[in-house]
């Protein structure tokens, strides 16, 4: 049986620790991987897909050394084996264009501001990864009680 994943990306240690924690909920069906930077997200990637595993949402901060969470997350972009892959951009420190930037170059699903509140996040989360099953096929109701339930309405009635 394949695992589906969300990866969390930044340089910063205890933010990754945070997200971790608000995420927790959706444990255990849903797996995490840590990442500090964009190289070694495109590794982790790597890793999952050759496993034969779903990665449905990537969490990147924007500002980090190296490629930035806006390169990364256009990277990803162009690799069709994540093209159903979700994307939230956190950031403290993004203008206006960086936002405009971030939708068009890297087509980023949503965009949160730090401090994020945790609920914030989690819901967030929740309506992505429900759009990812419905989008990639999985069989949704043993996730049942991880999804949004009126994303998941929405888009079965749509289908029918």
């Amino acid at each position: 049986m394949s695992h589906i994943y969300i990866i969390c990306v930044d340089d910063q240690r205890e933010v990754l620790t945070t997200v971790s924690k608000d995420l927790a909920i959706f444990e255990p069906q849903i797996k995490f991987e840590e990442c500090e930077s964009a190289m070694e997200t495109m590794e982790v990637l790597d890793e999952i897909d050759s496993q034969g595993d779903y990665v449905a949402v990537i969490i990147s901060d924007h500002v980090m050394p190296g490629k930035n969470g806006v390169e990364l997350l256009t990277d990803i972009k162009k690799d069709l084996r994540f093209s159903k892959v979700k994307k939230i951009l956190l950031t403290g420190l993004a203008t206006h264009q960086d936002t405009i930037t971030a939708i068009n170059t890297a087509g980023i699903d949503r965009y949160l501001e730090k401090p994020w509140k945790a609920e914030e996040l989690q819901k967030n989360v929740r309506e992505l990864l429900t759009v990812f099953i419905l989008d990639v096929g999985i069989n949704y109701e043993k996730y049942l009680n991880i999804l949004d339930q009126p994303t998941l309405l929405e888009r079965l009635r749509k289908r029918y």
